[in-house]
């Protein structure tokens, strides 16, 4: 018996090219960018709870930084799923995300307990996704459609 199913010439090729189909990087892009609309969405629908956020973050004033994170977050994802400058708008919500997580989810000043540990754990995953925008830009300046 041969070790078909672990050798890389046979499942590679297959999985490379439904990784890198154009399907695949749309639907990665929109779950990447998912938070960035679903969020703006809630805040449009829900303005006065949105003021409310931006009061509890301490940005004033308050109503401003709403519409400013609404406008943000909703044309930069845009710009992402249609490629049109994707790289900065990448870039861009990878540092509005650092700087948001770094607001928003201050687990160390937090007593222990199972708050301070779901603060942790959002705090790190918005790293990841921070890391994720930065992948997206590094990709669209070297092989995307900027290059």
């Amino acid at each position: 018996m041969t070790n078909d199913i672990l050798s890389t010439k046979s499942w590679r090729p297959r999985i490379a090219g439904i990784v890198a189909a154009p399907v695949t990087r749309t639907f990665a892009l929109l779950a990447l960018c998912a938070a960035y609309i679903q969020g703006p969405l809630t805040k449009l629908f829900d303005f006065q709870s949105a003021i409310g956020e931006m009061e509890h973050f301490g940005l004033h004033p308050a109503a401003f930084f709403a519409v400013a994170v609404i406008v943000f977050e909703l044309t930069a994802s845009a710009m992402i799923l249609s490629g049109f400058l994707r790289w900065l708008a990448a870039l861009a919500l990878a540092g509005f995300t650092l700087f948001a997580t770094l607001i928003a989810l201050r687990f160390w000043e937090m007593p222990p307990g199972m708050d301070r540990i779901m603060a942790t754990n959002a705090f790190f995953e918005h790293l990841g996704l921070a890391g994720a925008f930065i992948i997206v830009a590094a990709n669209d300046l070297t092989k995307g459609a900027c290059k």
